[in-house]
């Protein structure tokens, strides 16, 4: 049956709003490249500082005040977004900090192997059984990942880390009885003190010149990480809204493949037959999983179909 037209309208938006996002999520290494003279725990304080000062004006802008102050006056919240705060400030460190020591193609491995994290975290945490597929799946990358460590002679922690900390965060936020947006904002909160205490510090020891060393150019370009903080999570938050999670589960795949593109054609990095073969098992595990959650799905579309006849 097709769908309606103001159906249609809103999975168009919501398809646009994913390619936005995920886009942006991808490209991000070419902003990071383009601030790399200012040192990755320097930057990931301005980050925080940035964030906070364009998405505080957006919250009560979308009239989300209420909430905010609601969560403000609950401590058991505050401790969980307090856990939060730390897992995305390691993610966000560990990806600046791959960035700038031409890591980009270990990144785009960690948030490749993410999804497959995020199940193991869900049959540990959770105890979820997964199907014998996404068993197959799970462990086909994790042969990528000892082929690569064993291949090249190097544990890929850094992609072990970006997924870890990302499947931990997401882990938690499925709990957390709170919006994208005042969830982003008391993160910031919570980490806006120990970022502040750490640029004071940089500045009265005279270490922390790096902001200012590029003149008003390179300062509004380290001011614009709040910018490309925010409205990616903005974007992603109204395309959840509008599109089945199955559609969003595949289109993640385009940010990893953006900076795995940009490590190997822009920057140059190192991709050897190695690499393919660890990668390869790792786009292969996830084709059997997409391709088991989509069978699933489809299967219970059917059977609510026919229990609706």
């Amino acid at each position: 049956m097709p769908l309606p037209p103001s159906a249609r309208s809103e999975t168009h938006a919501g398809l646009l709003y994913a390619l936005l996002a995920y886009s942006v999520w991808g490209l991000m290494t070419v902003y990071w490249k383009a601030v790399i003279w200012v040192p990755s725990v320097e930057l990931i304080s301005h980050r925080v500082l940035w964030t906070l000062v364009l998405i505080l004006p957006l919250v009560l802008l979308m009239q989300q005040g209420q909430e905010l102050q609601a969560v403000l006056r609950r401590p058991r919240l505050l401790g969980v977004l307090a856990i939060t705060a730390t897992l995305v400030s390691i993610n966000w460190l560990g990806f600046v900090w791959a960035v700038n020591n031409d890591r980009v193609v270990q990144a785009s491995l960690g948030y490749f192997i993410n999804p497959l994290f995020s199940v193991l975290l869900g049959v540990i945490c959770l105890r979820e059984r997964l199907r014998k597929w996404q068993w197959l799946a799970v462990c086909m990358a994790a042969a990528g990942v000892v082929w690569m460590a064993i291949r090249l002679g190097e544990v890929p922690w850094i992609s072990l880390l970006l997924a870890s900390s990302f499947a931990l965060y997401g882990l938690l936020r499925k709990f957390t009885p709170v919006t994208a947006t005042v969830g982003l904002t008391v993160e910031t909160l919570i980490i806006t003190p120990v970022a502040c205490a750490y640029l004071v510090y940089q500045s009265i020891s005279g270490s922390g010149q790096a902001f200012a060393s590029h003149g008003w150019t390179g300062m509004l370009l380290v001011a614009a990480s709040g910018i490309t903080t925010a409205l990616p999570l903005l974007w992603f938050a109204n395309a959840a809204r509008r599109l089945p999670l199955s559609t969003l589960g595949l289109m993640q795949y385009l940010a990893p493949s953006l900076q795995l593109a940009l490590g190997v054609f822009v920057y140059h990095e190192s991709f050897t037959r190695d690499h393919l073969v660890a990668f390869g098992l790792i786009w292969s595990g996830l084709l059997v999983f997409s391709l088991d959650t989509l069978h699933i799905q489809w299967r219970q579309r059917q059977t609510a179909k026919a229990l609706s006849i």
